[in-house]
């Protein structure tokens, strides 16, 4: 069966050409109508036109190295149709190896006399070979299989995925690519994100090859582009997976230049498995952070900063886990902030921009040092205003008694002296601010035991008095009140 699409955007064109077809009793066996760009791929695909007579405006300029990937693939006769007679759509014309170019409007004898030349070559090449136009490549390779699992395996087909740190030099990644003199041509199918390159393998072991054949990749990218490039090759001995799974666990493996940065060749030989970390800062520490950012101690957050983001080893910690842990501390800072009123400004708007690269930045490293960099300008900011600034005395009574809590003979008294504020002057403070000294003392007192009861063995009577309280009974009933839970069964929860 011979098969002709029509994709235009103009009804009227599209009707025309039909209506020639099948009035001049031009033989294709089947005519297929379209104005839309999605649905040209998905009847490509799906029903493999031996003739495409396509509108050039109407392919989006977004889409246009896509759309050559495909008639690359699929190697239909193509007839481009414009209504720009103009140099640009003479060139896309060449670059599709158009057979005609017609220039609208164009004259009904010859939209005949073409069709029917595309038709007699067809004819004569299905004759001569005594087969069915076939595509370049096997219709199992393509979108549908990399996007859908629909169950069958993929066992010789191997996947190499390129990544550029600014996807919007995709376009020069698949020139370069198109241009490569590969030993064994890979299907290349473009993405917005990334180009996967898909290479088909017979009776032999292919990882050896691709590791080379990446690296050769590689250097001969950086040779000509600045553009950083990260490779991940994936390769397993699993046969019953489909296209669509290899290809799901090699994206997922990509993230790992997030730890190891661009202008990597990764090698992956199953599903990356991250380990889970818990987010959140304890308790413990908050109140080393504030310590530090207190005393002003660099050396120290940077310290604690490297040792606990940086040098990772595999198994690496889930990507997105540790972008929440880093804005749990950016948190930290910014309530450090607030208790100088630093909250504004420049420093305010730089805030943000570090908030934004904690969430974006596809490098780890690059985000710890520019946290660093602006922890330390909150401290020079914080040293300059603290002679002068109003500070925030319910913020510095809180952190005061975050650092005194475990000492059961703290006393409203002891507070304000603290803040340089009479206690009755204070307690009006803290009952504008919506809690009373007692209650705020006890609520800091029970979270520390609720970390307590979790992370540690200590018992209920060791866990009363590091959390504050003299006696366990009177712990136990105020805790039950506060939580819901007894101590035990809270730690039972676990």
């Amino acid at each position: 069966m011979t098969k002709l699409l029509i994709a235009d955007r103009d009804q009227n064109e599209r009707t025309g050409i039909s209506w020639l077809v099948s009035s001049y009793s031009i033989p294709f066996q089947k005519v297929m109508l379209t104005d839309s760009i999605s649905e040209v791929f998905q009847l490509i695909e799906n029903e493999v036109p031996e003739v495409v007579c396509i509108e050039l405006d109407m392919i989006p300029k977004d889409t246009w190295d896509l759309f050559k990937e495909l008639m690359k693939q699929y190697e239909p006769t193509i007839i481009v149709m414009t209504a720009e007679a103009t140099f640009e759509r003479a060139l896309q014309g060449i670059q599709l190896h158009a057979n005609d170019i017609w220039v609208k409007p164009q004259s009904p004898d010859n939209i005949k006399r073409v069709l029917n030349e595309c038709y007699r070559t067809i004819s004569k090449t299905n004759h001569e070979t005594g087969q069915t136009p076939e595509p370049s490549t096997t219709p199992l390779i393509s979108y549908r299989s990399l996007f859908l699992n629909q169950g069958e395996t993929s066992e010789n087909f191997r996947l190499m995925l390129m990544q550029l740190e600014h996807p919007t030099k995709n376009p020069v990644l698949l020139t370069f690519l198109n241009e490569y003199p590969f030993h064994i041509p890979p299907i290349l199918l473009p993405l917005s994100d990334m180009i996967v390159c898909v290479f088909a393998f017979k009776n032999h072991q292919p990882l050896q090859h691709l590791k080379h054949l990446g690296n050769r990749i590689l250097m001969n990218w950086e040779e000509k582009h600045s553009e950083p490039m990260s490779i991940v090759i994936y390769d397993t001995d699993d046969p019953l997976l489909s296209l669509n799974q290899k290809y799901l666990h090699a994206k997922q493996a990509l993230e790992i230049h997030f730890f190891k940065g661009y202008r990597q060749v990764s090698v992956i030989e199953g599903k990356v498995d991250w380990v889970t970390i818990d987010p959140f800062l304890t308790p413990s520490e908050q109140r080393t952070w504030i310590e530090m950012l207190n005393y002003a101690d660099r050396e120290q957050i940077k310290e604690w900063m490297y040792k606990e983001f940086l040098n990772k080893g595999e198994p690496y910690p889930e990507p997105g886990l540790l972008r929440t842990r880093l804005t749990s501390l950016l948190a930290q800072v910014r309530r450090f902030m607030k208790s100088l009123y630093l909250d504004e400004g420049q420093l305010e708007e730089y805030y943000h921009r570090v908030f934004e690269t904690i969430l974006y930045n596809p490098i780890l490293y690059r985000i710890v040092q520019d946290f660093l960099l602006f922890i330390y300008e909150v401290l020079v900011k914080a040293k300059i205003h603290r002679e002068n600034a109003r500070t925030d005395i319910i913020e510095q009574a809180i952190q005061y008694m975050e650092r005194n809590f475990h000492n059961p003979e703290l006393r409203l008294e002891d507070v304000a002296s603290f803040v340089e504020r009479s206690p009755a002057y204070f307690s009006s403070l803290l009952t504008k601010h919506g809690n009373s000294f007692k209650q705020l003392l006890t609520s800091i007192r029970i979270k520390e035991a609720e970390h307590l009861l979790l992370e540690t063995k200590r018992s209920v009577q060791e866990v009363a008095e590091k959390a504050g309280f003299l006696n366990a009974n009177y712990f136990s009933r105020i805790f039950k009140e506060k939580t819901g839970a007894t101590p035990s069964s809270f730690r039972n929860r676990k």
